[in-house]
């Protein structure tokens, strides 16, 4: 008895990442109009708060375009040649976005520390008018992507980008309010640098995290040496090697491994009860349910001809 599969086309407990595309089609729709509307705002007032929500937006406004395509490739079902299909793509799209996103916070924080030392004049009411313009468009956007910010990495990156993106304009706005009524230039830098602030934690962490992803790290919260000790303590189980786990997308986590029994096993039938308990165990006993498993249940002597393992 070599492998045993279960396989689930869906994510557990999550819906189809097309599902989505609606909302990313709305949401990319309303930031490429505010991106535009800054982009002509940031010229007007040479402002580096707003060029930096411009910045920011142009990063989402892409972000979400990515997304977008990623949720559509995600339908395409799996095929020889591409056996999870499109799945991690969500993975490498948030991964993407998160990228962009750092490199954004870091020119900023380096701009405004510049413009702190010799702050450039900055028309407070026109700054205003583009926060605002930028807060309602960025309200909208987060209304329209709230539901579904936690179905996979691509959704929750998009949302913490507009996400950001709100809290960038509201930086603009106090920035603007402080302009305009008391003419302290040096606002405008320091909300740049609060927009930084906002950008760079949120773009490591969704970078450590898609990165655990690619490198096929064990799932957060699922301790592989529990799973090995669990498995050992079912009858008629031996050793245990070969025990991998790692996600292939948001709510897809997979593992495998090799299952040394008793030779009598493979005479009285109780390797297929082995089987079953086994697949129980990873499905049913952890933190992390992993539905999708594949073992191989063997002898000492089949496990003698194996090459060595770290696992």
């Amino acid at each position: 008895m070599a492998h045993e599969h279960q396989h689930h086309s869906a994510a557990e407990g999550q819906a189809p990442a097309g599902n989505h595309r609606r909302r990313l089609a709305i949401a990319f729709g309303i930031t490429f109009a505010v991106f535009i509307a800054q982009a002509v705002g940031a010229l007007i007032t040479g402002s580096l708060a707003l060029l930096t929500d411009t910045a920011h937006m142009l990063t989402d406004t892409s972000g979400l375009l990515v997304a977008l395509v990623a949720a559509t490739l995600m339908l395409k079902p799996p095929t020889p040649e591409r056996t999870w299909g499109f799945r991690r793509i969500e993975v490498m799209a948030a991964m993407g976005q998160a990228t962009l996103l750092l490199i954004v916070g870091v020119y900023t924080a380096v701009e405004g520390v510049l413009r702190l030392l010799d702050p450039p004049e900055v028309p407070g009411t026109e700054l205003l008018v583009f926060g605002v313009i930028g807060l309602v468009a960025n309200v909208a956007s987060i209304a329209v992507l709230s539901s579904g910010r936690d179905a996979n990495f691509n959704m929750r990156a998009a949302f913490l980008e507009v996400l950001g993106d709100a809290l960038g304009s509201l930086g603009v706005i106090v920035a603007a309010i402080l302009i305009a009524t008391t003419g302290f230039q040096r606002a405008d830098p320091i909300a740049g640098l609060f927009i930084a602030a906002l950008i760079v934690p949120r773009a490591v962490k969704l970078l450590g995290e898609t990165s655990r992803v690619l490198m096929e790290f064990t799932p957060k919260g699922l301790d592989l040496e529990e799973v090995r000790g669990h498995i050992l303590d079912l009858e008629h189980v031996r050793a245990v090697h070969d025990l991998h786990a790692s996600t292939v997308a948001t709510g897809l986590p997979v593992i495998s491994g090799h299952i040394v029994v008793e030779e009598r096993c493979f005479t009285d039938g109780c390797a297929a009860d082995v089987l079953r308990e086994v697949r129980h165990c990873v499905a049913e006993h952890f933190e992390v349910s992993i539905e999708h498993s594949t073992f191989q249940i063997e002898t000492q002597s089949v496990r003698d001809d194996e090459p060595p393992t770290l696992g």
